[in-house]
């Protein structure tokens, strides 16, 4: 079985997974609120991989990290607590988190403007901007786009939305970024969602970057940990695998990136162009390649893929009940378009026979559809 579902999530490093076993283990996995020995002992264990996390993302300083269970969880926190009045500026392409989250607050009475998209996903810098007045409280564009894998330069737009705002807060959710493509957080944005699952890590570990000074309130209230910024006894487990899968993520960082590049292109050269239609653009995450198929239904495509022993996405798994994918129909796709989608991702372990097999699958089974439905295949 060949599995390019990454975006969706990833296999678990075995590596990390065993470093982190011992916060399982009789005292190792004490409460680390606890005041005796063992319980400082997580603490400080915790304490360890805030600042090895940060090193990675923010190795200038400047910034703090609040762990939360989800990336889901972070964005919530980062949306509901800024964007309490006045008008809250994102775009069409943003993950579930963010954009159910603006929905819930038009439901509020909060105002909120969506920024259109390009047809890669991406998003014009001046669309965002052009949105941002001086009752703007919060801006939050999203890094990575979790469908297409196109990049928005988001240092960049941080920097116009501060010089129209100054008050304003830039967030972004970095998780198909983090670990994944080259970068440092700048100065102007103000929070930053990374999650653990996307880069080998263990399901319920994920965190909320700020930087120092940047408003934040608590999402969750309790026992007042994460400086009372998040509620609720640390997993130190899943805290641990993170930062120990993040180190070997980053080790090999640009490795990897030149490599997937090139797993990405081979896959874009090997597709059948008469059935394949790919929608993301050569300078998108090459973590991420979105394709359409032709006519068909990306469900359908999905299910016969997955018994010829291939399993990818047809997009967000976060939205997998939805027939179209409410970010390809905001690139401009058209339902028919839409409903073909596929979402092949890739992670540092996809090997290259993997991709050159995935390839061969694809374009078998997509033509055995099309032989079995008798579409037509004119434009």
């Amino acid at each position: 079985m060949i599995y390019l579902d990454n975006a969706a999530t990833t296999v678990p490093d075995e590596g990390a997974v065993n470093a982190a076993l011992k916060y399982l283990q009789p005292y190792g996995c004490l409460n680390p609120s606890s005041l005796y020995r063992a319980g400082f002992s997580a603490h400080k264990e915790i304490e360890e991989a805030r600042r090895d996390l940060l090193s990675h993302i923010a190795p200038q300083g400047g910034y703090e990290l609040i762990f939360t269970a989800t990336g889901s969880e972070a964005d919530n926190q980062a949306v509901f607590s800024c964007a309490r009045r006045g008008n809250f500026v994102t775009t069409a392409g943003e993950h579930a988190a963010v954009y159910q989250s603006a929905k819930e607050l038009e439901k509020r009475g909060i105002e909120v403007r969506f920024a259109p998209l390009n047809a890669d996903g991406s998003v014009n810098a001046d669309a965002p901007c052009g949105l941002v007045d001086e009752k703007t409280p919060l801006v939050s564009v999203i890094h990575v786009n979790n469908e297409t894998g196109a990049v928005n330069d988001v240092a960049a737009l941080s920097a116009r939305v501060k010089k129209i705002n100054a008050s304003a807060v830039f967030h972004s959710d970095g998780v198909q970024a983090f670990g994944k493509i080259p970068f440092v957080l700048s100065g102007g944005i103000d929070l930053y969602t990374v999650s653990a699952h996307k880069i080998g890590g263990v399901r319920g570990a994920a965190a909320l970057v700020r930087r120092k000074g940047a408003k934040l309130s608590a999402y969750i209230y309790g026992g007042g940990q994460e400086s009372g910024l998040r509620s609720g006894t640390e997993n130190t487990f899943a805290i641990k695998q993170f930062e120990f899968a993040a180190q070997k993520k980053f080790a090999s960082l640009q490795e990897d990136f030149s490599r997937i590049r090139g797993y990405n292109r081979q896959m874009r050269q090997g597709l059948d162009a008469s059935i394949y239609e790919v929608l993301s653009s050569e300078n998108a995450s090459p973590y991420i390649l979105s394709v359409s198929a032709k006519g068909m239904r990306g469900e359908v495509l999905l299910h016969m893929l997955d018994d010829a022993g291939l399993m990818v996405g047809t997009g967000s798994a976060c939205s997998s009940k939805s027939r179209f994918s409410r970010v390809m129909l905001a690139c401009g796709l058209d339902e028919k378009r839409a409903d073909g989608v596929l979402r092949i991702s890739f992670a540092a372990t996809t090997k290259e026979e993997e991709v050159s097999e995935a390839v061969a699958i694809l374009n078998r089974t997509a033509a055995a559809l099309r032989e079995r439905t008798k579409y037509s295949w004119k434009k």
